[in-house]
């Protein structure tokens, strides 16, 4: 079998490094690249790092067209970024619980960071996924993204964001099964993972539901083999079980 290459975006976060790891350790892949804001103070041998900051549209621009230009392919393209809680300046992002908490910095971050970001990841990956090889393009969702599944309200921002992400991962299919036939999207619901990300929520989480990195990532590279362009995309979770849009 021919090796590959897979690309891992995010790659510093808890579900980020995981996967690098387990898809280096793979040995199905020929190259594993890995982007992130700052470099790793221990980088894993044979991974190919590039520092990029994913805010600046051009960073990311460049990153694709030298990688293109090298002659690079991906099979797998990972994106980890996102955001359920953060900073601005001053002001403390968090979910909102009821419609008096909604304000415009906050909703700005969670767009920003869970839809505009890779959004512009996903313009530009197209040329390096394109090609005879399938190939799977995975975005980090959630849950709670889901129209239909909405049942318990609040978390307006975070909600709407990935249920924004999810709306450009169906209309992108869309086109690709035009210009890219090979390439599958994924909208990937992990679970509540421990990472810096659920922190601050995980009291709440029922006993046996709070995963490790590693285990949400090999479930998502278990369930990847049975995807195919054909049917893209998908919304599934950590099971490799359907979600309703």
């Amino acid at each position: 079998m021919t090796k590959t290459n897979a690309l891992v975006i995010g790659a510093s976060g808890g579900i980020g490094a995981a996967s690098v790891n387990q898809l280096q350790h793979s040995n199905v892949y020929h190259q594993v690249h890995a982007v992130s804001r700052s470099l790793p103070a221990e980088p894993l041998s044979h991974v190919c790092y590039h520092q990029v900051d994913s805010e600046d549209d051009h960073n990311i621009f460049e990153l694709c067209q030298q990688l293109n230009s090298q002659g690079i392919q991906f099979t797998l393209v990972v994106c980890c970024i996102g955001a359920l809680h953060g900073q601005v300046g001053e002001h403390l992002v968090k979910p909102e619980k009821r419609m008096e908490d909604l304000d415009s910095k906050s909703l700005d971050f969670y767009f920003s960071t869970n839809v505009i970001t890779p959004a512009i990841w996903l313009k530009n990956l197209e040329k390096l996924l394109k090609g005879k090889q399938a190939a799977k393009l995975v975005f980090l969702s959630a849950r709670v993204g889901s129209i239909n599944d909405n049942e318990l309200g609040g978390w307006y921002g975070y909600r709407a964001s990935k249920a924004a992400l999810n709306m450009l991962i169906k209309t992108a299919q869309v086109e690709l099964k035009r210009r890219a036939k090979n390439v599958a999207l994924v909208s990937y619901h992990p679970g509540t993972v421990d990472t810096n990300l659920s922190k601050p929520f995980q009291s709440n989480v029922p006993q046996g539901k709070l995963f490790t990195a590693d285990f949400t990532v090999s479930q998502l590279l278990n369930v990847l083999s049975d995807l195919t362009a054909e049917h893209a995309p998908y919304y599934i979770d950590w099971q490799g079980k359907r979600i309703s849009w």
